[in-house]
């Protein structure tokens, strides 16, 4: 028994044929319903930049632009999902806006929706598509009319389409994605850095800061033995020498990149044994 090869994936539909297939039936109604979503679109595209633009002298206009743009990003998500459903156009999904650190604050939010270029090349979708909403829904109301005409013209359309949503919504090769990741990346050495410089202000507050505390109180209290029993204040400040001995290595293992190097040398277990030697607490 002979087994049939398998038809490879493609982008897109088969050749066209004079018989009204289901590709034929999908380019027709992607092409009657690009006059619905393109009046949407343009409506939304020119309220949006006129608002923005004409309020950009206050404190309210740049921010309706920038979250205007977002609801561009939407609708190009919309017309992605709708070509890939009737035209069989496979195009990747952009990269999502850079979000930042929690703490960027919201200028740098603004300044980043407003460079977006995903959102930009969406919004310029939206308004260029209107005389070509308008004129595929008459060409193709007038095909349906002259239906041997319908195959050939509804392809020809289509692919225009096709064309439009791959120059304008699909992402710009690799580089979007790329300052994604590097945004993201600057973003986590960001939240690093902070997260080691708490945890140096932490070790400093337990370690030699608690030390060194401990070691004024020593020598007060031996200042205040010193006459009635010296013995036993020499013996609290040999005490206190040993632990500014303590305090200085742990403030020289901090200066080293709190990177101990008895962890190095002898490893987890000496260095644990190092810690709980110089603990205050028996």
């Amino acid at each position: 028994m002979t087994m049939s090869p398998q038809v490879p994936a493609h982008d897109g539909p088969p050749p066209v044929r004079f018989a009204f297939g289901r590709w034929t039936w999908k380019e027709v109604a992607h092409l009657l319903s690009n006059l619905p979503t393109a009046i949407a679109g343009f409506v939304y595209t020119v309220v949006m930049i006129a608002i923005g633009v004409g309020l950009a002298v206050t404190v309210v206009g740049l921010p309706l632009l920038a979250a205007g743009l977002q609801g561009s990003r939407l609708i190009g998500r919309a017309e992605r999902a709708r070509a890939r459903k009737l035209l069989g156009v496979v195009v990747e999904e952009p990269s999502p806006p850079a979000r930042g650190r929690e703490d960027d604050g919201f200028f740098v939010w603004l300044w980043t929706s407003l460079r977006d270029p995903v959102a930009w090349r969406a919004a310029l979708y939206s308004f260029v598509r209107l005389p070509w909403g308008i004129l595929t829904f008459t060409v193709t109301l007038v095909c349906l009319i002259v239906w041997p005409a319908l195959p050939y013209a509804a392809r020809l359309m289509a692919n225009a389409d096709r064309g439009m949503v791959r120059g304008l919504l699909s992402p710009s090769d690799d580089l979007e994605r790329r300052i994604a990741e590097l945004e993201s990346d600057r973003g986590v050495v960001v939240d690093t850095a902070a997260a080691d410089l708490r945890r140096i202000e932490r070790d400093l507050h337990d370690g030699a800061q608690a030390r060194l505390v401990a070691l004024a109180m020593g020598l007060g209290l031996a200042k205040e033995k010193l006459t009635d029993d010296p013995e036993a204040a020499a013996r609290m400040v040999d005490e206190a020498h040993g632990e500014v001995k303590v305090a200085l290595q742990e403030l020289r293992d901090l200066a080293r990149g709190i990177h101990p190097a008895v962890l190095t040398d002898r490893g987890l277990d000496a260095a644990l044994s190092a810690i709980a030697s110089r603990c205050t607490v028996p």
